[in-house]
């Protein structure tokens, strides 16, 4: 059968896509690999506890909500309230005011760094007001002209004055966030613990605004996945097609075909690819591609690309524990980002990668000690995700995967996981929450293996492309984000994680749009 479009990729992103297209009354098969979809969005239960398998919350940042209020979906969020700790100290993020807080728990850990931690705290202040004025619209991307007059004269209109004066400051901040804080303060433990919790090389604007958007986070009730379901429904109910458990094996962009792992065959006039970037440009046979000029772009683009990493991918623990939710929410807020201890996790040294299993456990129990962690409680934001009198944690840290590899590699994978659930249970324990080892219910994990397997992302990546890379290969300029769909085949599109950098959900959705924008517009002529 031929499709108007056919969307490879069943993430956020690919849903986006295919929603829209779906929508605008055009065929569209959506193809995922997986037998669920979502990617990086899930929900899963475990005897009636409820966890999210990738992303703990949600930001608006001027895209999803626009999103969902265009397809009309019918999903009830809740604030998603975040807190800082570090050893006994936590904080509440509960306005722009709690800045001042987070400066006055550095000064209570680092006294001797008081001015230094001073001049951090207003270079933080800037950039968020930068990111204010970047996020501080609906974009116009989710708008018409017609429906949305108002708005566009009302709000677009004078944003666009604030953005061209704005745009200029953000484009300045584009160096690593530790680089950029090394003009202010040497005290390596400091620098840790105020970025360690952040993707490798993460730039400075991008990092130094996250107080900001923690005052955004939203959590849609019934978990994340509550998203995925709603827009599968969408696309199902306006004559769209899923098909899951759906492996793409190859393109031929001559052709205009793409075919499965069963060896059947789909023909489409425009393809969005939402998946992995890697994984189109191997499953094109260029040797067959009769056009010396597609030729020699496919090729140039896979040889740019075939040595770039993916970015941090993570370690996660999840625990059902007979505990009453009440006893975490004296302690922290539903999403927590912790850290036992201000030394900062560099003095666990450089990841071991070429260690044997004796070094790489050393290094393991001296990481996890000092590693920052990201704590969800999901039935503090919604009571049905637990039993009642119960809670269910996710634990997470951002983790190597190339080390995951080796360790797979030596033989002891499972071993490993076991040893590393144990480690973080104990660094919880003796610190922030004294009683969990003897109330778990069940325990389990997933690892940067798990999440290249499930997601099918490079080096288990969650945001795209690592920022290590240089260059990026990706578009990193919002003016030019509507560019950043284009690939050198002739109709076929790119959306997601990897278009776009530094990307997220927001950027995921975003570039689904204006992929099926595009789309759209060129099945119209």
């Amino acid at each position: 059968m031929k499709y108007d479009a056919i969307v490879i990729g069943g993430g956020i992103a690919g849903l986006t896509s295919a929603a829209f297209l779906a929508k605008a009354g055009h065929s569209v098969l959506l193809c995922e690999k997986e037998h669920t979809c979502g990617g990086l969005l899930s929900t899963f239960e475990r005897d009636g506890f409820f966890f999210d398998g990738g992303i703990r919350a949600t930001e608006n940042s001027g895209v999803l909500f626009p999103m969902i209020r265009k397809l009309g979906l019918d999903i009830e969020f809740v604030p998603n309230k975040i807190s800082v700790g570090i050893e006994d100290r936590v904080i509440r993020i509960n306005d722009l005011k709690s800045v001042k807080a987070y400066q006055e728990l550095l000064n209570d850990l680092y006294p001797e760094n008081r001015h230094e931690i001073e001049e951090i705290i207003i270079q933080i202040n800037k950039i968020m007001k930068y990111m204010e004025v970047q996020y501080g619209i609906d974009n116009p991307m989710f708008l018409e002209i017609k429906e949305d007059r108002d708005y566009f004269i009302k709000a677009i209109i004078p944003w666009m004055f604030k953005y061209a004066v704005t745009a200029p400051k953000i484009s300045k901040l584009q160096e690593p966030v530790v680089d950029f804080l090394r003009r202010y303060t040497q005290n390596q433990s400091l620098l840790d613990i105020i970025c360690q919790h952040f993707f490798q090389d993460t730039p400075a604007f991008f990092a130094l605004s996250y107080i900001k958007l923690y005052l955004e986070y939203q959590y849609p009730l019934g978990g994340i996945g509550t998203i995925v379901k709603k827009m599968v429904d969408y696309i199902n109910n306006h004559g769209g097609v899923i098909q899951t458990n759906t492996e793409i094996l190859s393109v031929d962009p001559e052709k205009k075909l793409v075919t499965d792992s069963s060896s059947k065959s789909y023909e489409y006039r425009r393809l969005i690819w939402a998946a992995d970037q890697k994984l189109l440009y191997r499953n094109i046979e260029t040797e067959k591609v009769i056009d010396s000029r597609l030729r020699e772009a496919i090729s140039n683009r896979r040889d740019l690309i075939k040595d770039k990493t993916g970015n941090d991918s993570v370690l996660t623990l999840f625990l059902a524990l007979d505990i009453d939710p009440e006893y975490f929410a004296k302690i922290a807020s539903e999403h927590f980002f912790y850290t036992p201890s201000k030394v900062g996790q560099t003095k666990a040294g450089p990841i071991p990668l070429d260690g044997d299993r004796k070094t790489i456990k050393n290094w393991l129990k001296d990481f996890l000690a000092l590693t920052t962690y990201e704590i969800s409680i999901p039935v503090m934001r919604d009571a049905k995700m637990a039993p009642p009198g119960k809670t269910g944690l996710i634990v997470s840290t951002l983790f190597d995967y190339k080390l995951t590899k080796r360790i797979e590699e030596q033989g002891w994978y499972e071993e490993f996981k076991v040893h590393v659930e144990a480690l973080i249970i104990k660094n919880l324990e003796v610190s922030i929450y004294p009683g969990i080892t003897g109330a778990i219910m069940q325990q389990f994990s997933s690892t940067p293996l798990t999440m290249a397997k499930t997601s099918g992302n490079t080096d288990g990546a969650i945001v795209g492309w690592g920022f290590t890379n240089k260059p990026v290969p990706a578009e990193s300029r919002i003016p030019k984000i509507l560019k950043s769909i284009q690939t050198p085949i002739p109709d076929v599109f790119q959306a997601g994680q990897w278009t776009y950098s530094p990307a997220g959900m927001p950027i995921s959705i975003l570039t689904g749009k204006i992929a099926a924008d595009q789309v759209i517009r060129e099945l119209k002529k």
